[in-house]
């Protein structure tokens, strides 16, 4: 059984709390999610995150079969970090940490670690190489992009009261 590691890094122009309150709002997801997976947010969710809150999705990933992917929560330091962790889905583990840390008054670094195991192994192995990861890859490149529309169009970083949901 193979653990699996996405990491990246982003820099993005604006303060650590208008990143953090973006990020920790989970109707924020879909506008970082590629329109081709069709993601929708199925529960009713607050405007920030908070430990043991339940969020249910339906996701198309693959040849557009929906998929119902359920994920807690399961840790929460304001302005620092969060953890989703699938509890139903397709992963047989999904452990998603979410890092943000304060470069000055107008920039925040935000970093993501995704451990984890495709479900099947080792029968399922053989697909990470050539589709599982290049579509993971593609997903974070998205929200890497869309990111970058939302909070850098704006001088200093700042997003308009309308690009965060509160």
């Amino acid at each position: 059984m193979a653990i699996h590691t996405i990491q990246r890094t982003q820099i993005v122009r604006s303060p650590l709390r208008d990143c953090w309150l973006f990020f920790s709002n989970p109707q924020n997801l879909a506008r970082l999610t590629p329109p081709a997976l069709d993601f929708q947010v199925l529960s009713d969710v607050p405007e920030e995150i908070y430990p043991g809150l339940m969020i249910q999705y339906r996701v198309r990933p693959l040849f557009g079969l929906p998929l119902i992917w359920l994920t807690e929560i399961s840790h929460v330091e304001p302005e620092r970090s969060f953890v989703d962790e699938q509890r139903l889905g397709p992963y047989r583990l999904w452990h998603h940490e979410h890092h943000f840390r304060g470069l000055d008054e107008y920039h925040t670094e935000m970093r993501d670690r995704v451990h984890y195991i495709l479900p099947f192994a080792p029968f399922s192995e053989f697909m990470h190489p050539w589709l599982v990861k290049p579509k993971l890859e593609q997903i974070f490149d998205y929200r890497e992009r869309e990111t970058q529309q939302i909070f850098n169009a704006s001088p200093k970083g700042a997003i308009a009261s309308a690009s965060v949901a509160r």
